[in-house]
């Protein structure tokens, strides 16, 4: 899928080390544009600011730390000048934990991570949009945002409220050029997931048997997505959650 609008666009990922994430950062380069990771860990980054030096610069850092958030947005200002649009990847998964299997320790982690990180990075970047009255969102929901069983309790709670604020944040700035859309992907083969495809990856084959269209998702597949709602094809989507589920959330 290619966009010829992405170039001199400036784009900020999070969670780009590895996944969807990294998956939306090589779609975005590979369409022209500049892209500036942010992830915990360095992973695959320095390998693709080896392949596109010019195009991609990073930083290690928590979304869920407030000074860590300040410094990612300062450097992708100062290396290629603007943030056009944002990506809010980054996440953790819980275990599928029920509510009473889950502490107060593991619900901060789901929520200072998944929905926190979301608001840090949103309101740290959100100023310079309106100020250029041009900006794009797409943070990243889940299945289990919309439906019970995609995760544990906290999982399920963090992915609902990214809808939520997904929504909210269109209403409230859209009139100002912003516009701020979520993705709820299904069972996407991604190394968070790995454990469903360990041993005789039963769960892996149950999950795929489970799922109307037969098959996990690649990480691509969501990339792809994330470029058209990125685009100007897709100007007039808005506060929308987009699910990319082979059907999971139709049966």
């Amino acid at each position: 899928m290619k966009f010829e609008e992405f170039t001199e666009k400036t784009v900020l990922v999070t969670g780009a080390a590895s996944g969807i994430g990294q998956a939306q950062a090589k779609a975005f380069l590979e369409n022209g544009a500049n892209v500036f990771a942010f992830d915990i860990n360095e992973g695959g980054l320095s390998k693709l600011q080896q392949e596109y030096p010019l195009q991609f610069a990073y930083t290690i850092g928590s979304v869920s730390v407030k000074n860590d958030v300040a410094h990612v947005v300062k450097e992708a200002c100062k290396v290629f000048g603007k943030i056009d649009i944002l990506l809010n990847t980054a996440g953790v998964l819980d275990g599928f934990a029920k509510t009473l299997d889950t502490d107060e320790a593991l619900w901060d982690k789901i929520m200072d991570t998944n929905i926190k990180g979301t608001y840090f990075m949103t309101n740290e970047i959100l100023p310079h949009m309106i100020a250029r009255k041009s900006g794009i969102i797409v943070n990243m929901a889940s299945i289990a945002g919309l439906v019970a069983g995609g995760g544990g309790a906290a999982y399920t709670a963090s992915k609902h409220a990214i809808i939520g604020y997904t929504k909210q944040l269109d209403m409230d700035y859209c009139r100002e050029g912003i516009r701020a859309n979520a993705i709820a992907p299904g069972a996407i083969q991604t190394p968070m997931n790995q454990a469903d495809f360990a041993g005789d990856g039963k769960m892996a084959k149950w999950v795929a048997e489970e799922t109307p269209a037969g098959r996990w998702a690649q990480p691509s597949e969501v990339a792809s997505l994330t470029l058209y709602l990125s685009s100007s094809a897709a100007d007039y989507i808005h506060g929308t959650v987009v699910p990319i589920d082979g059907g999971w959330t139709a049966k």
